[in-house]
């Protein structure tokens, strides 16, 4: 069974690209490693949170820093 992790007292980061304008951003949080990776978009932080592997959140950080997905 898998357990939904309790985010209410999670320490939230976010890119250091971002300008804190209220932009398009994610926060993610590695208090869960390695099993799980919370992100959740910054603009509503008490919305709900996607879980990725580690892998899978890796796998696009780098994709989106090597361009891979074009212009987002």
């Amino acid at each position: 069974m898998n357990m939904v992790p309790d985010l209410s007292h999670a320490a939230w980061r976010k890119s250091s690209y971002s300008n804190g304008d209220g932009g398009e951003c994610v926060e993610w949080t590695p208090q869960f490693a390695p099993a799980a990776v919370p992100v959740r978009d910054s603009k509503d932080p008490q919305g709900p949170a996607l879980t990725f592997t580690p892998t899978a959140w890796t796998a696009f950080v780098d994709a989106v820093a090597s361009g891979e997905l074009g212009q987002i």
